[in-house]
C-alpha cells in the first residue's frame, strides 16, 4: 500500500474493524463483507488478500482453541455426572469437515492458480459480481441454503474455487454447512475450515513471491481485534435468535458498493 493519503489509511483501518466484527460475530464473512469496500480504496486484491489471510489464520486459531477449551470443560462436567459425549456435543463436526474438504480441495487449488494468473481488474469485477448476488439474497431474506446432495457438492466445489480466487467463497460454503452441521458447532467448524483453506492460499502466496504486507499487519491486526471483541457479543445473540434485519442492512450496503465498484472498474 504505497502513496495513499491519511484518510485512505483511516478508511482501511475502519474496514478491518468491520471485518473482525463480522468474522467473529457470524463465523464467516470477514472477507466477503470487507473486500468490496477495500477495493474501492485501492483496486488491487493482491494487496489485501494476504492481510485478510493472516487475520483469518490468527483469529480462526484463537476461536477454535477457545471452543476446544469450553468443550473440554463440558466433557469434564459430563464425566463427573456419568454422561457420555458424542460428536454432536463437541465444538467441531470433524466427520463432515473431512468430507467437505475432500470435495473442495481440487477446485480450491484451481482457484488459487486463477488468482495468480488473471489480471487484477478481472478478479475485482468477479468479486463484485459474486458479492452482489449474495447481497440481493440477503436483502430478500432468502440466503442460499442447500439440502440436495448434488447441489451440496456443486456449492462446495464452487465455494472452494471462489475461495481460491478471492477468499469470498464463504456464502456458498456456509449454505451447505448450515444444513449439515449442528448450529452450536457451526462457527468453530467453519473456522477450522477457513484455517485450512487459507493456509493453502498463504503457501501459494509465498511460493509466488506475493508481498504479504507484514508491516501493515502491525496496525491492521489490532483494528481487526477491536472488531473481533465486539463481534463475540453479536455471536452470543445470534446463537439465541435470528437477525434477518442485520443481513438485509448489510445486503443493501454491499449492493450499492458492488454496483459502484463494477461501474468504476469498467469505466475508469
Amino acid at each position: 500500500m504505497l502513496d495513499l493519503l491519511w484518510w485512505q489509511y483511516a478508511l482501511i483501518g475502519v474496514i478491518f474493524v468491520w471485518s473482525g466484527f463480522v468474522r467473529s460475530g457470524l463465523g464467516f464473512g470477514g472477507a466477503v463483507l470487507a473486500l468490496p469496500f477495500l477495493l474501492l480504496v485501492l483496486n488491487d486484491p493482491l494487496v489485501f488478500l494476504p492481510i485478510i489471510s493472516i487475520h483469518l489464520l490468527v483469529f480462526s486459531s484463537w476461536i477454535a482453541v477457545q471452543g476446544a477449551r469450553t468443550n473440554k470443560k463440558q466433557a469434564a462436567l459430563a464425566k463427573q455426572r456419568g454422561e457420555a459425549l458424542n460428536e454432536t456435543q463437541g465444538n467441531i463436526a470433524w466427520a463432515y469437515l473431512r468430507k467437505a474438504l475432500g470435495i473442495m480441495i481440487i477446485p480450491k487449488l484451481i482457484g488459487v492458480f486463477g488468482l495468480l494468473t488473471l489480471p487484477g481488474d478481472i478478479v475485482t469485477i468477479v468479486i463484485f459480481v459474486i458479492v452482489a448476488i449474495f447481497a440481493v439474497s440477503y436483502i430478500l431474506n432468502k440466503p442460499f441454503y442447500s439440502n440436495n446432495k448434488t447441489l451440496d457438492t456443486l456449492f462446495l466445489m464452487l465455494g472452494g474455487y471462489v475461495s481460491g480466487t478471492s477468499l469470498i467463497g464463504a456464502p456458498l460454503i456456509v449454505s451447505v454447512f448450515a444444513t449439515k452441521v449442528p448450529r452450536h458447532q457451526l462457527r468453530d467448524t467453519l473456522f477450522v475450515l477457513w484455517f485450512i483453506l487459507v493456509m493453502i492460499k498463504m503457501i501459494s502466496f509465498v511460493i509466488a513471491g506475493v508481498d504479504l504486507q507484514l508491516v501493515h499487519q502491525l496496525w491492521l491486526l489490532p483494528c481487526a481485534l477491536i472488531g473481533h471483541v465486539f463481534g463475540q457479543r453479536l455471536h452470543e445473540r445470534i446463537v439465541e435468535a435470528e437477525t434477518p434485519r442485520f443481513f438485509q442492512f448489510v445486503g443493501i450496503a454491499l449492493l450499492v458498493v458492488c454496483v459502484f465498484g463494477i461501474y468504476t472498474s469498467l469505466i475508469l
